[in-house]
């Protein structure tokens, strides 16, 4: 761990800024709880979508599940049709920190594992996404978190120090990476409370 204390915010999105979870939007399509889960861990899966936060086409991804899933071609495609019916709502506690952290001066940086087509949407959709002083979307990078080069693409391309700053993920192996790179880093669970976490790195909230 840094042995000072840190000046800038890095943020993750997904499970910190936003409420993301494709069964969100499932439980619109399937009925039965359990073909739903079938669907999400077989079809349009994990590993799948990934590869969109990797950088592969939403077009090309949709192409190749349905060539193996004809038979569920309409609820593949609405997942990219109708992804931002994926996010329930933005985490508005955590964006009210974020806001005054902005207001306060402080700098807001973000680094996510995010489709470069979706997060335009998403910044269309929440409006507080365009206001960092500058972000790293793993989809425009061919890059993904816990990778260690994008972290260090953060500070190389906006000219910061890892000491200098704090990172913040819901995923402990993304915490770590950032950790081990030379940042501060907080694993985030939903039920806490983000702000007394950052009252104790210093920061005016």
């Amino acid at each position: 761990m840094p042995s000072s204390r840190p000046s800038i915010v890095v943020f993750d999105i997904g499970g910190v800024l936003l409420d993301w979870d494709p069964r969100y939007l499932y439980r619109k399509i399937f009925d039965d709880p359990e073909r739903m889960e079938w669907f999400l861990s077989e079809v349009c899966t994990p590993a799948w979508n990934l590869e969109q936060d990797r950088g592969r086409p939403w077009a090309k991804a949709v192409a190749e599940r349905i060539a193996l899933y004809p038979d569920h071609a309409d609820a593949i495609r609405a997942f990219d049709e109708r992804w931002v019916e994926t996010v329930s709502q933005p985490i508005m506690s955590n964006v009210a920190l974020l806001e005054k952290l902005r207001g306060k001066g402080v700098p807001t940086y973000a680094i996510t594992n995010f489709s470069a087509e979706k997060y335009d949407v998403a910044r269309e959709v929440f409006p507080f996404l365009n206001g960092f002083d500058g972000m790293i979307v793993s989809g425009a990078e061919h890059l993904l978190k816990p990778d260690p080069a994008i972290y260090q693409l953060l500070l190389d391309r906006y000219h910061l120090k890892a000491a200098d700053c704090l990172f913040i993920d819901d995923v402990v192996k993304n915490a770590d990476a950032a950790r081990a790179i030379g940042m501060h880093a907080h694993h985030y669970v939903s039920s806490e409370n983000l702000a007394q976490e950052l009252r104790q790195q210093g920061f005016p909230v």
